[in-house]
């Protein structure tokens, strides 16, 4: 991986408005800080019911990770952490998708996720102190705020809040993981994938509005490989699939894109009980 990096310039240093949290509604918390109103979900702070964790900082806590690290732009398909390697930095994306994946014994890797602007990831192994567990992949061109893993657990510590926005960024990806097994017990072919794009087109949503007519591109650069990957199934499953969601005029295709051209009836079809 070739990774160029320059130091971050503070806390005015520009972020996209996603990661930024532009425009978001903020309320004073009970220290008297603003807060947003995105992070009022349940359990306390939500670190990605919005723009992701970076967006559920304030100020203050958003210069002094800045001030702990620095960014770098990484090139599509260059990985931003390895399965297996110890701890040492966690990592703030500022622009670009990531899919997160994980190898197991017999060499086959599976998608787990993907991740954009705002997301705070390889965090998990650095707080649990143990090897990583899945590597962290660029999509597509990426640019991401490093901290060393003693500085940002030091800026954990500086700063207690934060602690509940991991600790919900945690909880949250954990539900992601038990939506993934039910949609796989219970869903198979087109329902399955549509289940999968209704999830990638709420994702996308928050980082760049809809269409006049309502329609959503999927932001991640996903292949149909990779899809088929994500909810266990051939690639040529997932080409069968995405031509039944066609002829139902529920999405568009072309190189590595998807729109979702009807999200109500998408989601309609995801919640369509098996025959």
């Amino acid at each position: 991986m070739k990774a160029t990096g320059t130091r971050g310039t503070g806390p005015h240093a520009p972020l996209p408005p996603s990661a930024a949290g532009a425009g978001s509604p903020r309320t004073p918390d009970r220290s008297g800080r603003a807060v947003s109103e995105r992070t009022r979900s349940r359990g306390g702070p939500a670190a990605e019911a919005g723009g992701g964790f970076w967006d559920a900082l304030d100020a203050t806590e958003r210069a002094a990770l800045r001030d702990a690290g620095r960014t770098r732009n990484h090139q599509p398909k260059a990985p931003l952490c390895y399965q297996g390697d110890d701890s040492d930095h966690i990592i703030i994306i500022e622009s670009g998708w990531a899919k997160v994946t994980s190898a197991g014994e017999d060499g086959r890797v599976v998608v787990l996720a993907v991740r954009g602007p705002g997301d705070l990831v390889c965090e998990s192994a650095v707080l649990g102190r143990r090897e990583r567990s899945a590597t962290v992949q660029a999509l597509d061109r990426v640019r991401a705020l490093t901290v060393p893993a003693a500085r940002f657990t030091a800026f954990l510590d500086a700063h207690p809040r934060v602690w509940l926005l991991v600790s919900g960024t945690f909880v949250r990806r954990l539900d992601d993981a038990d939506r993934r097994l039910q949609a796989h017990v219970s869903a198979q072919g087109a329902r399955r994938l549509a289940i999968l794009l209704t999830r990638l087109a709420e994702l996308s949503a928050r980082h760049a509005p809809p269409e006049p007519g309502g329609a959503i591109a999927i932001a991640p650069p996903l292949s149909q490989e990779e899809l088929g990957s994500w909810m266990d199934a051939s690639r040529e499953t997932v080409a069968r699939a995405l031509a039944t969601l066609r002829r139902e005029g529920l999405v568009s295709t072309g190189w590595r894109r998807i729109t979702v051209t009807d999200p109500p009836g998408l989601r309609a079809y995801a919640r369509t009980p098996p025959d």
